[in-house]
């Protein structure tokens, strides 16, 4: 225990492994072959931390059509071929988390699927640091901004909501937690400060070397 916290809950992609630009270049490129132009901005606007079954809906909706049915398996194998060869952990991440797991239980709780998971953690070596401590949207009825995934994992790790905190990098991320009646940390890298404290983060941080101070303080 730590002083208020009890578990720290890590959203992964933007927070833990530097996947967001990567796999977002690849999504517009794909889109662009499908005649939808999106510049990077764009596209951190409108699919970052959603579910991919949203973004798959909203995909169809821009188009005016049903997504090609083979979407969703071509764009994975792109984007775990470009993980493959250039996927980092978010920058001071492992330093943070050397500090924090000794003295705060943790876990992870993703829009992402189960396989996205090992494959993001897994290449960046920080899987073994959560296994059998990381959760999926695809777990749970509803995907962020609901609250439900990270519901799950405080009931899985046996931590009150009100006792846990929540370190995430989108404003829907940031709405699921306080949803879920967690202390919220927004961590301002992609997204301005400003847009995550106006979607209910606590505090605002820049910088990984940061966290630990604000997790493990009395």
């Amino acid at each position: 225990m730590s002083g208020r916290y009890d578990l720290a809950i890590f959203d992964c992609d933007g927070v833990l492994v530097d996947s967001e630009r990567i796999a977002n270049e690849v999504f517009a490129t794909k889109l662009r072959e499908l005649g939808l132009e999106l510049t990077l901005e764009e596209m951190f606007e409108r699919f970052v931390g959603h579910s991919m079954a949203h973004c798959l809906r909203l995909v169809g909706e821009m188009l005016g059509r049903a997504p090609p049915a083979d979407l969703l398996e071509d764009l994975q194998r792109r984007t775990f071929d470009a993980f493959r060869l250039g996927l980092q952990p978010v920058p001071g991440v492992v330093e943070a988390l050397d500090a924090i797991q000794p003295r705060l239980a943790t876990g992870v709780a993703s829009s992402g699927d189960h396989d996205k998971l090992r494959m993001t953690l897994g290449t960046t070596g920080l899987w073994p640091r959560f296994e059998g401590r990381i959760f999926s949207a695809v777990d749970v009825p509803r995907a962020k901004p609901h609250p439900d995934v990270y519901l799950h994992a405080a009931r899985a790790l046996g931590a009150a909501p009100g006792r846990c905190v929540v370190i995430e990098d989108t404003p829907i991320g940031v709405a699921a937690g306080v949803a879920a009646g967690m202390t919220v940390l927004g961590f301002a890298r992609h997204t301005p400060a400003p847009r995550l404290l106006a979607a209910g983060a606590e505090r605002s941080f820049g910088s990984m070397s940061g966290l630990p101070g604000l997790l493990l303080r009395a």
